[in-house]
């Protein structure tokens, strides 16, 4: 609700605090007076803005269903997106500052844009106006804090009514979480004389008070209690309310009324619980609890008296969770594809015999089920309104094209939509627009972390926080406060065991995008149903049918991301023409050769994505996107960087490189990227991959002490003791890729130094003496460790056994003997092991003890090895084989007399020398996926 005017008010500060102004220059004297009324306009509106924030702050998410409400807080967002339209023409017009070297380029300049800024004091005196007729017409017509009570009422017995229908449900009508109910009973049913908290947490709709009310109303388990209770929270409980609901199911009601139950405060409400439970064994349960503060009283009415007491929680928030006592959580998950299909049968076919679906509706059932992605709240309330629809296939087709407008707009659907906004409007500001952009991404897609965070930075979503934290960092904290939310899935983890990528549910990304562009923060295109975008829409992705879309009404976007990859580059062209005042545009797998003409001349633009794109050559005018924050040409063409790019100084990361061997079994397997200019000037760089290397490139290095990743190719001993010194420089670095620049030239590691922060490390190149370096010991952090043609005469193992922490080993030509040997205790963490074209190697020995977690062994191009190592047997945890180029005799054995030293190994892949193709085609997948997320596969071009 709130979300675009906490967005304008920072940027409204950042704008007038950047002293823009006095690097106009003289040459903009004739403005000036203009600029210095602008200036003092501005922050006469932000004072006013904040005020209707904090108005709207209060009263927005209590005001469901208010219509007069609604239709003037659309009015305060119109005002606010023209606020942000001034703040940012601002911006793009002081970045225009005439080129001083040129007397002529000066006064084209000055005429060009002096009315646009002439238009700034009625712009100005428009926006005042209208936010003076919005406190006229809040006044005129009652929209005022004096309504909240009532809101508050009506939304809690709303809430309170979806709670008793879940409290009510039949267990007969229970589908799925057996195993959860048996645990809770168990936990219930367990003679344990401290009193228990048991938490249930999942996201709105999973059912939790559902399996809770199962299991309460359990008379064997009610037999077992001396009283029970069960209160719902919510968001806006009141404490002596819940408290006098407690005394009321505890204690017989009409002795707690003559008691003077209603006039007592908090704390004498607190005692009577206390008193009354002083020696009883009880169990309540407390519903909906949205944060840890409702424990703090309710644990001291709740007494510890070691009856056996149980308290319950179920809570959509995992820091709640928490609360419980040692491992008495349960995260509810989503129904599996079966247990769907038979809850969806129950309430769509509940009066045909078996509940079984009419051959004709299986396709259209089973995309609805689908589309409901196994949560019990969507398929009840879906299949009960379709149970009295008509049995035809018409009808249900219509139904499901109709659905998103369903959710938004029927009053039969509205408990799906109510219930998940509770959980978006219980978000502060600066996570609820956080949430709402990652609506943006389409269906199931994995959102990798490192993405996400780039473009809630570029888009001015993250907050500053100081004392060293970048805002990557800050973007990170957002994305695990949505995940403790549940409003967010974590899908896969990295090697540090950080979350990578993570999922959004359907029909919450359903609900959420109907707000996006409700509150025109956004908008998804590519549903088919409308040829025309929204003129109000800030931000717009593409996803399919991209070329039926006639126009882009709106020049006012500041978000442009394009997954429709079928459509031609002339539409690209065209379509960026209406560009303006874009701060992200994402073109990854787009089929274009060159970089469209108005980019350069997107003064705003923070975010840059051309990746897996055809374009071979970035233009010096680059040098004029000087708010450039994020610039990826990964697998582009582009193989030298303009000495204009250092003129960037604003630039975070840069990603050109491109992968000329998937299976990564070569020394450059990585395309290498010509630096011109001088490196130093980007001071604000974290990320940098990957560029060639050279004596005076090394030497600026040591400037970029914010590094975080770096990728540095070519690299020769004539200047290596420059290199160890710049990295020596960059103490936050934790991912450092380094090659050298042949199979010849020797790395010598004696000159470095160990870098606290190191956790990836990727060499390629002969390393000094053909031994692991002393320096290793030091590398505590390494989670993943790559070495390609290294010279090694003696086994690594043992000299790399201490690195605790390893999860990923990758060795690749690494080593020139006949044998490696893993014994007992070593690489206790380690999750993938990879052994690639070591020719000589012919025997691997694996001692019971080792490799404890090993998932993933993948074995390539070990032509002496005939024989399966017989300890891989010993590897219980292994549940992935990759097998590439190996020697017959290998697959013989493997296939035959070996066979049962493999066969707990549930998914082994084989590909021979002859299936290059094939291997390459798989390991691009994954690597792709595991890059990008699915994204990159679904929505690229086969490559």
């Amino acid at each position: 609700m709130a979300d675009a005017l906490f967005v304008v008010l920072r940027k409204v500060a950042l704008s007038l605090g950047e002293g823009v102004l006095e690097r106009i220059g003289t040459e903009l004297a004739e403005v000036a007076p203009i600029l210095t009324d602008f200036e003092h306009s501005m922050k006469q509106i932000e004072g006013e803005l904040s005020i209707l924030k904090a108005f709207i702050d209060q009263v927005s998410t209590h005001k469901d269903g208010d219509k007069a409400f609604d239709a003037w807080l659309d009015q305060v967002r119109d005002v606010a997106l023209e606020v942000e339209d001034i703040i940012d023409e601002y911006a793009y017009l002081t970045a225009q500052a005439p080129d001083t070297s040129s007397f002529f380029k000066r006064k084209f300049h000055q005429i060009k844009n002096f009315a646009a800024w002439q238009k700034f004091p009625s712009q100005v005196s428009q926006v005042e106006a209208r936010i003076q007729r919005l406190t006229e017409m809040r006044n005129r017509y009652g929209i005022s804090l004096g309504e909240l009570d009532k809101s508050n009422k009506l939304q809690q017995h709303n809430q309170f009514s979806m709670s008793d229908f879940a409290y009510l449900t039949d267990n007969s009508e229970i589908v799925g979480n057996t195993d959860e109910i048996a645990r809770l009973t168990h936990w219930l049913l367990e003679e344990k004389q401290d009193r228990t908290l048991i938490a249930i947490f999942g996201m709105g709709g999973l059912g939790k008070t559902t399996i809770t009310s199962s299991v309460y109303k359990n008379q064997k388990i009610r037999r077992n209690f001396d009283c029970r209770a069960w209160v719902t929270l919510s968001q806006t409980y009141q404490a002596e309310e819940l408290l006098r609901e407690i005394i009321n199911q505890l204690i017989d009601q009409r002795s707690s009324m003559a008691s003077g139950l209603m006039t007592m405060n908090r704390m004498r409400l607190i005692e009577v619980i206390q008193s009354y439970l002083q020696d009883k064994k009880y169990m309540i349960v407390l519903d909906d609890v949205w944060d840890k503060d409702a424990w703090l009283f309710l644990n001291y009415a709740f007494v510890r008296n070691n009856c056996g007491s149980k308290v319950l929680i179920t809570t959509r928030q995992k820091d709640v969770s928490s609360l419980a006592t040692g491992s008495y959580v349960i995260e509810m998950k989503t129904l599996n594809y079966a247990e769907s299909w038979e809850l969806f049968c129950k309430k769509a076919f509940c009066a045909s015999k078996d509940n079984i679906c009419p051959d004709n509706l299986i396709s259209w059932a089973n995309k609805i089920v689908t589309k409901c992605q196994g949560l019990p709240l969507a398929i009840v309330t879906i299949g009960s309104i379709l149970s009295y629809r008509e049995l035809e296939e018409q009808v249900w087709k219509f139904f499901y094209d109709q659905l998103s407008w369903h959710i938004a707009n029927n009053p039969e659907l509205n408990w799906i939509s109510s219930v998940l906004n509770l959980s978006l409007n219980n978000l502060p500001s600066y996570l609820r627009s956080c949430f709402l952009y990652c609506s943006l991404f389409p269906e199931d897609y994995k959102i990798k972390r490192k993405l996400i965070s780039k473009l809630w930075i570029a888009e001015g979503l993250v907050e500053e926080r100081g004392d060293g934290t970048t805002m990557e960092e800050v973007a990170e904290c957002y994305l695990m406060e949505l995940t403790q939310r549940s409003l967010l899935q974590v899908t896969e983890k990295n090697a540090c065991g950080r979350a990578r990528t993570f999922l959004m549910h359907d029909l919450v990304r359903e609900v959420t995008l109907i707000l996006a562009k409700k509150e025109k923060f956004g908008m998804a295109y590519g549903n088919g149903g409308t040829a025309q975008v929204a003129h109000e829409a800030r931000r717009l992705s593409i996803q399919r049918g991209a070329k039926s879309l006639n126009s882009l009404a709106s020049s006012q976007l500041r978000s442009f991301i394009l997954f429709d990859t079928e459509v031609p580059s002339s539409w690209i062209y065209d379509v960026s023409s209406s560009f303006r005042l874009l701060r992200v545009l994402c073109l990854r797998f787009a089929n274009i050769e060159q970089v469209p003409c108005v980019v350069t001349e997107l003064y705003n633009l923070r975010y840059m994505d051309l990746s897996h794109t055809k374009v071979k050559k970035i233009p010096a005018s680059f040098s004029k996107l000087v708010n450039l924050q994020v610039l990826d040409l990964r697998f582009s063409y582009v193989d030298e960087l303009p000495l204009e790019i250092t003129m960037l100084t604003n630039l975070r990361h840069l990603h050109v490189f491109v992968v000329h061997d998937v299976q990564q079994r070569s020394l450059n397997c990585f395309g290498s990227t010509k630096f011109l200019g001088n490196i130093c000037h980007l001071k604000n760089l974290q990320a940098l991959y990957t560029v060639s290397a050279n004596k005076h490139l090394v030497l600026q290095l040591e400037n970029l002490t914010q590094m975080r990743g770096l990728g540095i190719m070519k690299v020769q001993q004539s200047y290596i003791a420059e290199l160890w010194n710049s990295l020596t420089m960059m103490p936050n670095l934790s991912r450092l890729l380094l090659f050298a620049s042949d199979m010849d030239e020797i790395l010598n590691l004696k000159m470095l130094r160990a870098l606290p922060n190191l956790k990836l490390l990727w060499l390629a190149g002969k390393l000094d003496g053909g031994m692991v370096p002393s320096l290793f010991s030091k590398f505590e952090k390494i989670t993943q460790l790559k070495m390609d043609w290294s010279g090694l005469n003696e086994d690594p193992i043992s000299s790399l056994s201490h690195m605790l922490n390893l999860v990923n080993l990758c060795l690749v030509r690494a080593y020139d003997g006949q044998q490696l040997t893993f014994c007992a205790g070593w690489f206790p963490k380690l999750i993938t092991l990879q052994l690639i074209d070591m020719e000589h190697l012919d025997l691997i020995e694996i001692e019971d003890g080792t490799l404890m977690n090993l998932h993933t062994l993948e074995l390539t191009g070990l032509r002496n090895l005939k024989a399966v190592p017989e300890g891989i047997k010993y590897l219980r945890t292994l549940d992935q084989m990759f097998l590439t180029d190996m020697p017959n005799e290998f697959i013989e054995r493997l296939l035959g007399s070996d066979k049962h030293i493999v066969q707990h190994i549930p998914d082994i892949h084989n590909f021979g020398s002859s299936d290059s193709q094939a291997a390459n085609n798989f390991i691009s997948s994954e690597y792709l996926a595991k890059k990008y997320g699915a994204g990159a596969i679904n929505y690229s071009p086969a490559e």
